[in-house]
């Protein structure tokens, strides 16, 4: 990723040789047969050209190959009921009041149908990571850095995974010059599919990137946890009856303890007399058991007796099984009681060891997943409206879908159109970036005719999709079929 000080076009002045790019508010002076500084513009014999071609998705028929500018085509493989155009090589609407680059129509089972499409400028955006571990990864608010520099924070523990907040518009505008470059880069790479290393601050150095499984200090994650404590041992209570006297299953959260948890009683199993540390919930769940860490269930153990706080002489008998078990079956130790009630650590019978590899069958496999999160603002609506707030009503009235390189995306509640996507259902390289530092997000408007007419659309810029794809630079691949279709009907 260039920085636009550093390209040596952008003191040039305009001349024959030099044009000047519009397509974002850098205004690069690009030379004939360059590029500009974010690598998406060039300077062709004089004319200011997209790089990329225009992507087009089809569905059910023949994809259209590649063609190159001037190529001569008939139009006759374009269906425009099989046919989506996507954002992505579509070219911006800076300075905001351009209608969008492709305004284009179709008929859909005799229905008038149009999809506006642009690349939006987000200075106001960010990742949301999901990541699948019950490793510790930081305390929350904690710095995520790369390079050094503070990309993002570290959120909420969800079940069985860790979020990271990254990017937004402080990282990329409200800090110094690397710490904006370095996030956008950041961001840039994971939207893009492509791994990323984080360091976080007090934690681990943690591999990311969409779709993959985190590394967490170089060390592979394989299983995403069942459930905590109390949940494992509410699900495999009755596959472990009959087989052991007491099971505990630790965990960062919650830690169960069989006898004591309502599935024990419900099982009539008489208490074991084993007291862990921690602080007692409900019967049979404590929180707290130990410091988090990448130990047993997301702990700072590698002992599981070192939970174990003292042992009834009432309750707990010579020769009593126990089970100590992690919330991924990764980590499980069966022990005896023996004459003085110590755990002496046994060989794991048959039957136990048949449950604890179902703890790791029942475990989906661990994942990151990168959803990127940006407020679509008034460039991108005026591109489509000359009467913004018409685009917004029309989105959260269910009138307009709202797509991302044909990818669906959620919509927040509330003011703006505040969408997220996951970037795993766009196409490859969907994103790119101006040094701003801001990303670029393909994104397409789909309608009614009538209903782009009443919001105030363009209507006249509006063409048949053949005739938008005659003259455009563009490439086609199959549609995902793990995406609804974006197109009504």
């Amino acid at each position: 990723m260039r920085d636009p000080e550093d390209a040596p076009e952008s003191a040039e002045p305009i001349t024959a040789e030099v044009i000047r790019c519009d397509a974002c508010p850098v205004l690069c002076r690009i030379r004939k047969g360059q590029s500009g500084a974010c690598d998406r513009y060039a300077n062709e014999d004089g004319k200011l050209v997209r790089l990329d071609p225009l992507l087009v998705l089809q569905r059910g028929s023949q994809a259209v190959p590649f063609l190159e500018p001037g190529k001569p085509w008939a139009g006759n493989l374009i269906s425009g009921a099989d046919t989506f155009v996507t954002g992505i090589g579509a070219t911006t609407t800076y300075p905001d009041y351009k209608p969008a680059p492709f305004i284009v129509s179709s008929k859909l089972g005799g229905v008038d149908v149009v999809t506006v499409v642009t690349e939006g400028i987000f200075s106001y955006c960010g990742l949301k990571v999901k990541i699948d571990t019950d490793r510790f990864l930081g305390p929350e608010l904690s710095a995520v850095r790369v390079d050094g520099e503070q990309i993002g924070h570290v959120t909420t523990a969800e079940y069985g995974s860790q979020m990271l907040s990254l990017g937004g518009v402080r990282h990329l505008t409200g800090g110094s010059k690397k710490e904006g470059n370095v996030t956008c880069d950041a961001m840039l790479r994971l939207a893009n599919k492509q791994p990323i290393q984080v360091q976080i601050d007090d934690g681990a150095t943690v591999v990311v990137q969409a779709g993959a499984a985190p590394v967490v200090n170089g060390e592979r994650e394989e299983r995403m946890r069942v459930g905590c404590g109390s949940a494992t041992i509410g699900i495999f209570a009755k596959q472990w009856h009959g087989h052991a006297d007491e099971v505990i299953v630790i965990d960062d959260h919650i830690t169960g303890v069989l006898t004591e948890h309502q599935a024990g009683r419900f099982l009539d199993m008489p208490p074991a007399g084993i007291r862990v540390r921690g602080r007692r919930s409900t019967p049979g769940r404590y929180f707290k058991v130990a410091e988090p860490g990448l130990g047993w269930g997301g702990t700072d153990i590698t002992d599981p007796l070192s939970i174990v706080e003292k042992i009834d002489s009432r309750k707990a008998w010579p020769g009593m099984r126990l089970l100590m078990v992690s919330t991924t079956g990764e980590d499980a130790e069966w022990f005896v009681l023996d004459e003085k009630l110590v755990p002496v650590k046994q060989p794991m019978p048959g039957a136990i060891r048949t449950v604890v590899d179902r703890i790791a069958e029942n475990c989906e496999p661990a994942l990151c997943t990168v959803l990127f999160m940006g407020g679509a603002g008034g460039s991108l609506r005026a591109g489509v409206t000359e009467n913004p707030v018409r685009l917004t009503r029309s989105v959260k009235d269910l009138i307009t879908r709202v797509t991302c390189g044909g990818a669906p995306v959620y919509v927040w509640p509330g003011g703006g159109i505040t969408l997220m996507v996951d970037v795993l259902r766009m196409p490859d390289r969907s994103f790119g970036y101006v040094p701003t530092p801001a990303l670029v997000l393909p994104i397409e408007f789909t309608m009614t005719l009538d209903a782009y007419a009443g919001m105030g659309g363009h209507v006249d810029r509006v063409v048949p999709i053949a005739q938008a794809l005659q003259d455009a630079r563009f490439k086609s691949e199959a549609w995902r079929a793990e995406n609804a279709w974006p197109l009504h009907g």
